[in-house]
């Protein structure tokens, strides 16, 4: 099944109801690669919620451009967090009129969140016959919360989740607190399998919701699985700041770097694919019911 608008598929699956808590087992199944989701948090026993769920989502090939430079992911990039739909019950409009659930999200446990290898980048101007000293690897970490996860916006022109970062760059000269983006001034990714709108000169262009697997659990839970596989994300329209912290002397080399790799960048010259992805994600409307699915899976 291709994954286009979901919301009258999933809406109709999807339960509302109270949650409780109970104690996790390592799921299996449809449910396989969530046992990083962090069901003992306090936000996600809140009997309040309406629901609650688990996410991991892969990506196995894509690249990332700032400005002129381009680097093509070499290895699996994994984000994995929980999620609840609160009280509130907040939602997203579409131009069809059309409404999906907004979910908030938690880290998942031991800063595992966001998993990936650094990224070797090669210098502009420079023959890298060194790594680490002729080039850089860039280590991509989590610069804050996940907001915003819609997963009914799959397959329409709006960001699925919105996710802030920051690249640790390391090199034999630059020290240890060498970064572009941070905690207060993040690069924020708004990824869609939909298309962009960037500004100039960026032109948009379009990702893939690949296949949608609907599976009700095996066992009578209320918990669904619902998973996308061979998707494509995409993301041109937004910007880089300026590296800071960089060199032994902790922002000496800040200038060169920023003039090696054109920072800031502005938006409209940037861009991220997260190409032949795949995303788990399962969704009950009981903490209680959750747990229990995943520990019988």
């Amino acid at each position: 099944m291709r994954a286009s608008r979901l919301t009258s598929v999933l809406a109709s699956l999807l339960l509302i109801g109270a949650a409780t808590p109970a104690s996790a087992a390592a799921p299996g199944g449809a449910y396989a690669g969530l046992d990083e989701c962090p069901l003992t948090s306090a936000v996600m026993m809140d009997p309040a919620n309406l629901q609650v769920g688990c996410v991991r989502s892969v990506t196995n090939s894509g690249s990332i451009t700032i400005g002129s430079t381009t680097v093509e992911f070499d290895s699996p990039i994994t984000v994995q967090f929980g999620v609840y739909w609160p009280a509130g019950a907040p939602v997203r409009e579409f131009p069809d009129g059309s409404v999906a659930n907004v979910y908030s999200t938690v880290l998942a446990p031991g800063g595992r969140t966001l998993v990936a290898r650094p990224l070797e980048v090669t210098v502009p101007g420079i023959v890298n016959f060194l790594p680490g000293v002729t080039s850089v690897f860039a280590q991509v970490e989590l610069a804050g919360p996940i907001t915003e996860f819609i997963p009914l916006a799959t397959g329409a022109n709006a960001p699925v989740f919105v996710l802030p970062i920051k690249l640790k760059l390391s090199n034999a000269l630059f020290g240890s607190r060498c970064y572009i983006g941070s905690d207060t001034n993040p690069i924020r990714f708004r990824p869609t399998t939909g298309t962009t709108s960037p500004p100039a000169p960026n032109r948009p262009v379009t990702g893939d919701p690949g296949t949608l697997n609907i599976v009700a659990d095996p066992n009578g839970y209320q918990t669904l699985g619902v998973g996308f596989t061979g998707a494509t994300l995409v993301d041109n329209a937004y910007a880089v700041p300026k590296a800071t912290g960089c060199g032994l002397i902790p922002g000496s080399l800040d200038p060169l770097i920023n003039l090696a790799f054109g920072l800031p960048s502005a938006a409209g010259r940037n861009a991220v694919t997260f190409s032949a992805n795949d995303t788990a994600f399962a969704v009950s409307p009981s903490l209680d019911d959750l747990n229990q699915a995943l520990a019988a899976s």
